[in-house]
């Protein structure tokens, strides 16, 4: 029987890579974000080049009324949830604590910390109740260590390692896996979100790298959801091989 992945934020980059990929590895998949036609196109591309099953829940992460609604609303071939990514996250501005936007730091409180328990806690629950899940979460190297200007950006990531680990625990008695995914550098919108749509700034961010790309994290989560049931890969720093720490990068002059 093929098992059930939940993908947030699956509009994009590491979340749309993982769809494409698990659809083709025995996968059906519910695919959650905020952009109803990338959801549309998505569902039809797969199920073009695959036979998996997609549901699609377009709606906003950073509501839990909005969260709970969408859970609810799946269908009885849906319901059973294995695999729950948290993968829905950005990154806006980089600026000094003390000129830091309100707004920008609410949005990514919002998402990358509120957003992911929400969704965590409307499925844990339907995992303890079947005795059986995996949760991915993709955490950053920037919950590992902080880098100048990214101070807020770096607390919510550090709050999804701290998060991941007491979801372990928490899990433990119920035999659910948790994983934490920390990727540095990776090529997707990311940093042209950070910038607020300015793609000339984020291609620059990549200059002289050859970065990680949306693909190469898929191929991690994949073989993380298939260890055997014995096996639980707790957490994962994943950086290109031009980065060493969020601080040390080399480039090619």
């Amino acid at each position: 029987m093929k098992k059930t992945a939940l993908i947030s934020g699956a509009t994009s980059g590491i979340g749309k890579a993982t769809a494409i990929l698990l659809s083709k590895n025995g996968y059906n998949l519910i695919l959650t974000g905020r952009r109803k036609q990338r959801l549309d196109d998505l569902k039809s591309e797969i199920e073009a080049s695959s036979n998996a099953k997609v549901f699609c829940l377009n709606f906003d992460i950073r509501s839990n009324d909005e969260v709970c609604k969408a859970i609810d609303s799946l269908p009885k071939d849906f319901k059973k949830i294995d695999l729950l990514i948290n993968n829905a996250g950005l990154a806006m501005g980089l600026s000094t604590i003390q000129t830091g936007d309100l707004q920008d730091w609410e949005t990514m409180i919002d998402t990358n910390i509120k957003g992911l328990l929400y969704l965590t806690l409307k499925v844990a629950p339907l995992m303890i109740d079947q005795k059986s899940g995996h949760i991915i979460n993709i955490g950053s190297i920037a919950g590992k260590e902080v880098y100048p200007n990214g101070n807020v950006y770096c607390a919510t990531k550090h709050a999804v390692d701290a998060l991941s680990k007491a979801m372990r625990i928490d899990m433990l008695p119920y035999k659910i896996k948790v994983t934490q995914i920390a990727p540095g550098m990776v090529d997707t919108e990311f940093s042209t979100v950070r910038f607020h749509g300015d793609k000339e700034r984020a291609d620059k961010v990549y200059d002289g790298l050859t970065p990680l790309y949306a693909e190469d994290i898929a191929e991690i989560i994949l073989f993380v959801a298939n260890r055997p049931k014995h096996v639980n890969i707790n957490d994962i720093l994943v950086t290109p091989l031009a980065q060493a720490s969020s601080a040390n990068v080399v480039r090619n002059s």
